[in-house]
């Protein structure tokens, strides 16, 4: 699948997840509520086709969405691991390449600025991990653990997260030297390009396998300055050549070799040689040999590096037997390569042998050289040290000694962004399944206020309904205490107001609250009337005026007599009167 292709499925397939996992916010309470209304009226008719969907239809396309997207993100991935697959077994039809694991991905890692790097030294009876927090060009150790094989690496020192995407950290693994190649090349000064270049071009030539069953890289080894007086005659020391290392390792091992650390949790960022580190920190005074016994933590194993004239003209990894077979074998291999030197030309004087290794080691090793030659012993750099050094070429370096295969990096890094995605989603559904549970949470305890609200409003109602009934009987009580004085008081108020010119002639009483006065009077006596309607208003019961209104009604004449009929209507004053 094309790049642009795998962007669109991973652009296409998180809009669906996001999009999709916002909308269950809206779709599951739907549902919910869908639910509870079916649960208590079925929908009915030939409308419950559209009833089910509107209630359930968003959430199955939620959840279409989401398999979609799904889909859509692990797409890319599947299609590049079935194509891995493919070639790996032999089905693609062009030969494979020779692997260089080297220089533009060095480039990138070089741009980065790490916060921690870890340093795997795998072993057949134990393993050690060290971790160094960087700050600028210094490697602090903070933390070193030693495991058996059986044992899992610490998963918080070597995995990795959302916290490395803002602070990167970096596992570099050492490969054991057992089965690793070493070739020096002296080669024109170039730029990074010309130099690969020019090392493809040499590497059929040079590699003890088929190029296309290696991984290789390599290192350029600098000038080792002598301040003689020769030094301008030496193409190095002008710039005009460069010492390049050529490390080969077999496909396979390192095949297998990145099986065993996935298996172990441990993902690999970089694989590099530890003897590269100790080689560069060895200080070259004079022209020899520097033989560093027990590489790759095989006692029989040894390396031996020639300089001459402060160039690194020779680099070997031995294998000498065991007893007393070892120093005859070493003294030769010594000699041979002394021999190769003086016909290539740079064997100029005899060599100066140095034993790189600890008072031990030195102890079990000094009697295999010839008993006629000095041999210097050098204290090597410990383990902890060496480590460091490897975490700062690296770290900080355009280091080009990456023995990863660029498609491991590759499927690592996918893996990493899938892992981070996933997580993610996860997250989010975590966060939303909590969500929902609140929301559903809530509404439980809403329904719950709400039934015991319902419920204690039935019951005031009825306590409200008795109040009521209450209320009116006190009322007619009320009424019938008031009523026991009106009509009294009302034939009081006449009494004391009525002027003598008026007579009364007729009272009645309506519904306990008005009081109707009707007589007669001479026809010059129209004021009294008037004199009487005002009197009434007056009248105070129980320091309070026993009427609210009197409304004069008609006052008429009678026909053929000199009198008039007048008529008063008194509006009792109540509590409860509206007026």
């Amino acid at each position: 699948m094309a790049p642009w292709a795998e962007w669109v499925h991973w652009i296409a397939g998180v809009c669906f997840l996001c999009g999709n996992t916002l909308g269950l916010f809206f779709s599951l309470p739907m549902a919910w509520v869908a639910t509870q209304h079916w649960g208590k009226e079925a929908p009915k008719g030939e409308m419950i086709f559209v009833y089910i969907m509107i209630g359930y239809g968003p959430l199955l396309g939620n959840l279409v969405g989401l398999w979609l997207g799904n889909h859509f993100v692990r797409l890319p991935g599947k299609r590049r691991r079935k194509a891995e697959q493919f070639a790996a077994t032999g089905g693609a039809s062009p030969a494979p390449s020779p692997v260089r694991a080297a220089a533009p991905a060095a480039r990138r890692a070089a741009s980065k600025r790490y916060s921690a790097c870890n340093v795997l030294m795998p072993g057949a009876q134990i393993r050690q991990l060290w971790q160094f927090n960087a700050g600028g060009n210094k490697f602090s150790l903070a933390r070193s653990e030693s495991k058996l094989p059986s044992e899992p690496l610490p998963e918080k020192l070597v995995a990795k997260d959302w916290q490395t995407v803002f602070q990167p950290r970096l596992n570099i693994a050492w490969l054991s030297a057992e089965r690793v190649f070493l070739r020096v090349v002296q080669l024109p000064k170039a730029d990074a390009d010309e130099t690969l270049s020019m090392l493809d071009l040499q590497l059929e030539k040079i590699s003890p396998l088929p190029a296309n069953q290696v991984v290789w890289s390599y290192e350029v080894f600098p000038y080792v300055a002598r301040g003689g007086a020769i030094d301008h005659l030496n193409p190095h020391a002008s710039g005009e050549q460069q010492t390049i290392v050529v490390i080969m390792v077999a496909r396979a091992y390192v095949e297998e070799f990145l099986g065993q650390l996935e298996s172990q949790g441990y993902v690999a960022d970089r694989l590099e040689l530890p003897l590269l580190d100790e080689l560069r920190s060895t200080q070259v005074r004079d022209n020899g040999a520097w033989v560093f016994p027990g590489i790759g933590g095989n006692p029989g194993t040894c390396m031996v590096a020639w300089w001459y004239e402060g160039v690194l003209q020779n680099l070997t990894l031995l294998n000498i037997p065991a007893g007393e077979a070892r120093a005859p074998a070493l003294r030769e291999q010594l000699a041979q390569t002394s021999w190769a030197g003086e016909m290539e030309g740079w064997l100029t004087s005899d060599p100066h042998l140095h034993l790189v290794a600890d008072e031990t080691t030195a102890a079990a090793w000094l009697p295999n050289f010839d008993p006629n030659v000095t041999v210097e012993v050098v204290p090597p750099p410990a383990p902890q040290v060496l480590a460091a050094m490897t975490a700062r070429r690296v770290a900080t370096t355009n280091a080009t000694t990456n023995l990863l295969p660029p498609e491991y990096a590759k499927r690592y890094k996918q893996q990493f962004v899938d892992r981070l995605w996933m997580r993610s989603l996860g997250a989010i559904l975590l966060l939303y399944i909590f969500g929902v549970v609140v929301y559903i949470g809530f509404v439980q305890v809403a329904s719950f206020r709400l039934d015991s609200t319902q419920n204690e409003a039935r019951g005031l109602s009825l306590q409200y309904t008795n109040t009521l009934q209450l209320r009116d009987k006190l009322r007619v009580l009320q009424e019938t205490l008031d009523l026991q004085y009106a009509a009294l008081e009302c034939y009081k108020a006449v009494t004391d107001t009525m002027p003598p010119e008026l007579t009364l002639d007729w009272i009645n009483f309506s519904l306990g609250r008005e009081v109707t006065y009707r007589g007669f009077a001479e026809a010059a006596d129209r004021s009294k009337v008037i004199e009487f309607n005002e009197a009434l208003l007056k009248v105070q019961y129980n320091d309070q005026p026993l009427f609210s209104k009197v409304v004069m009604g008609r006052v008429d004449n009678k026909l053929g007599s000199t009198l008039l009929t007048w008529s008063l209507t008194g509006t009792l004053k109540r509590s409860d009167n509206t007026e």
